[in-house]
């Protein structure tokens, strides 16, 4: 299986006047969160709100920043996340994609909506 990306708009809603980000992004399912390089935390002045630690692919534990608010938009739905600052390139993880019911379509090799839900993003909250 190759890899997937997806046109993600970012955005900043404490600094609406600010441009959005607009991005191909990396989608990986198995990582957990939205992970940003640093020039898209300051090009849409993100906030550091803490560091958090994280276990990398080759078993290294390091520290990263988390930055916040930011405002992920796919199609037709949005999520408010916070983001982990390293690497290169945006890397969308299993916990913005459920939070924005999307999935990825294996055949295609591309993010889509959910198709049990395409007009509303629906979710588990037992």
């Amino acid at each position: 299986m190759g890899l997937t990306y997806a046109d993600l708009s970012l955005s900043n809603p404490k600094e609406p006047q600010l441009k959005d980000f607009e991005t191909k992004a990396l989608v990986d399912s198995g990582t957990l969160y939205l992970c940003i390089p640093q020039h898209v935390a300051t090009q849409l002045k993100l906030e550091k709100l803490e560091d958090r630690e994280v276990i990398l692919a080759d078993g290294q534990r390091k520290s990263f920043p988390y930055v916040g608010p930011i405002l992920i938009q796919f199609e037709n739905r949005s999520s408010f996340m916070g983001a982990m600052v390293f690497g290169d390139e945006v890397l969308l993880g299993a916990i913005p994609m459920e939070d924005m019911d999307v999935i990825i379509h294996p055949l295609k090799q591309k993010l889509i909506v959910n198709p049990e839900n395409p007009n509303m993003t629906c979710g588990k909250a037992k």
